[in-house]
This record gives C-alpha cells, structure tokens and sequence, in this order.
C-alpha cells in the first residue's frame, strides 16, 4: 500500500476586487430603485421593501472585508448585479479550465513537476460550467496529463472529498500522481440582490498536488482523510438541465441561485462538524493538542471560532487557526486549500495539521496531515 502526500499547492486570485463599502454602495442604489419601482405594491402590503446594507452588518455577520471577482463592473451595476463574462467559442478554453490551469501550474512548479507527470486530474467545485464534456477533462487536455480525469461536486466539501478520492487511488496503486483543483466562480451562483447573502461570495481556484511517498517526495503526508454527508435543503441551488422542462423554467427564479437558512445552517452544522472531526482525530489516535494547526472552510468568521473552539477545548492561539476570508471571502470549496496554501511554510517535520472543509448536502470533509 502506497502512502499519499501533497507536495505542492497553488492559488489563482483574480486581480479584481470589491470592497464591503463598493458592494454596499452598489446594492442600496438597486435597493432604492427596487422600492421606487414597487412603491405602490409597497404601500399596499403586496411587496417587501428592500432594506440597505451596511459595511458594519457585513462585518459583524461574516468577517468579510473584501473579495475577489472576475467581473467587478456587472456585479457593481446596480441595474444588473451579476458577473458580464463574455462568450466564448467551443475552441478556446472555458473560463474553469483557464483559471484552473493557472493554480495547477503553480502547485506543479512548487513541487518540480510538469503536466505530463500527472495521470490523474480531479475537478472539484460548487457548480460546473457546463454539464460535458467534464471541465476535468479540459484541464487534463491543457496541462498534457496522462491518465484519465473527472468532475466532483460536494458544494463547499468538494476539495476535501477530491483529496481523499485522490489519495485512495494513490494508495491502491491505481495512479501515481493527481491534481485536485478546484476553481470557484462563485460570482456567477450568488444573488448579488439579497441583502442576506449579497455579501458572502468571492472567486478564486485552488490546486493540490498529490503523489506517492515512495517517489522521493517531501510536503504533507496525509495520515487519515474521513468524510460525511447527510441531506438538508438549508442550503440549496435548483438550477440544472431540466429547468426549461418546468412551467416556470424561464423566469427568474429565486431559487435558482446559492440560498440558506443561515441560522438553521449553523445550528445543524457546526456540532456535526466538530462531532465529525473529533471522532476523526481519536479513530487516528491524535489528540486535538497534538495539532500545530487548524485550516477550516472560511464559510465565516462565527463558524470557525466555533469550530476551533470544540475542536481544541479553548479559544485557538494566534496562528492556531488562520483565517482568509477577511481578503477571500467564501470561495466555496477553495477556502480551506487557500488557508493551507498560505499558511503552511513554517512547518517543520513531525508538525501535524487538519484540512476540513463542509458546506451543502450538508457535507463535511477533514484530512490529517503530517510534514515530512
């Protein structure tokens, strides 16, 4: 039996970005429009009036600061509110594989390889540019890679739950090296509109290299990875190829963008997350205060203090538990990679450290990782 490590890492960040007070500038214009436009359905009772946003809401609910897009011009427009990315023909590279590329590339270089050494690539995201061919595929056919690939969709699990598909293939000799890669235009799933979430969303792409121990390779051995699922509507996207089927396919549905009952989330959430880590840890026979750190899904600030907290039994040290949301914001399934990525270097061998990511289904995903 093989054993798994992640030799390199990389992070595609747009060069664009919006701040709490652009966003909240652009959403209370729609806001006022909005109400303008209903006033007389308003005063009637037959519409809800659009509340403003606020930098200090945004903050104390989330932790957020700023994020990344790919778009800043049609997210910011507050007669649109949404990426404008344009059209591109079947003969160039879709805009997942594009920034997908960018992150494997730098996980390859950091790790001595070229595209042609992996036969293994893993797309794992929240949503799909399209349905097929696989975006892995893609990315396969760019980077030069061997082998075979596959698309994997767990909402914000997916990167973690690609980390142990990979590494189990590892281990059982099936593939020698694989790239989970996760690319987050979360811009384009988010209703820009809502007051509740209007805030949440930034893109990015992340990349994990992994390959097998015996094939002289340093960076993190993954001592144990352990995932869970159990269904919940709380979060939810009804979007997909049988939209035009339904009565109402053409309109724009509420419910065909990124929803939650975030209170319900949180409530349901995070005790089967820290349940789910803690049985984790002891069935690998590692003590919480054996970990050097913590790199958690940056859904928000709120979970991953709670989250630390359960996990180690006290409030986390500085370092303990780094957070990249403030600069990132949610990036679905890239979060925890990009926490990883960026806060990793100063480990030294022996040091041990939790991957965890969850999110819809609802979902959960933690891998066990040990420097050598």
């Amino acid at each position: 039996m093989q054993q798994a490590v992640i030799t390199g890492t990389g992070v595609f960040t747009p060069e664009q970005t919006i701040t709490n007070a652009e966003l909240v500038e652009s959403f209370n214009a729609y806001a006022d429009r909005f109400n303008a436009e209903n006033a007389d359905a308003i005063a009637a009772g037959e519409v809800t009036a659009k509340d403003h946003s606020s930098v200090e809401f945004i903050l104390k609910a989330s932790g957020i600061e700023q994020r990344h897009v790919m778009d800043k011009a049609g997210v910011l427009d507050p007669a649109r509110m949404y990426p404008r990315l344009r059209q591109r023909s079947d003969d160039e590279p879709g805009i997942m594989a594009e920034i997908a590329l960018d992150a494997c590339n730098q996980a390859l270089k950091m790790a001595g390889r070229t595209g042609e050494d992996v036969d293994l690539v893993i797309c794992a995201a929240s949503n799909m540019e399209r349905a097929y061919p696989a975006v892995a595929i893609e990315i396969q056919k760019l980077l030069g890679a061997g082998g075979f690939a596959f698309d994997m969709n767990v909402a914000c699990s997916s990167a973690t739950f690609g980390i142990q598909a990979a590494a189990d293939m590892i281990r059982t000799g099936s593939v020698r090296r694989a790239l989970v890669v996760s690319p987050e235009i979360t811009s384009g799933h988010l209703e820009w509109r809502d007051r509740d979430c209007h805030f949440i969303f930034g893109d990015v792409a992340t990349a994990t290299l992994i390959e097998r121990r015996e094939d002289d390779t340093q960076g993190f051995l993954i001592r144990s990875s352990r995932c869970a699922t159990e269904f919940s509507n709380n979060i939810r996207n009804n979007n997909g190829f049988l939209r035009r089927t339904r009565p109402d396919g053409v309109t724009d549905r509420r419910d065909m963008q990124f929803m939650q009952e975030g209170r319900k989330v949180f409530k349901e959430v995070m005790p089967m997350v820290a349940h789910h880590v803690l049985e984790h840890l002891s069935e690998t026979d590692v003590s919480p205060q054996d970990l050097r750190r913590l790199w958690l899904h940056q859904a928000n600030k709120t979970m991953n203090d709670f989250l630390g907290r359960k996990v180690l039994g006290r409030d986390p040290e500085p370092g303990e538990q780094p957070n990249i949301l403030q600069d990132y914001a949610n990036t679905s399934s890239a979060g925890s990679i990009i926490a990883f990525a960026k806060h990793s270097n100063d480990f030294t061998p022996g040091d041990l450290g939790l991957i965890c990511s969850f999110g819809a289904g609802y979902s959960v995903g933690s891998v066990v990782v040990e420097r050598i």
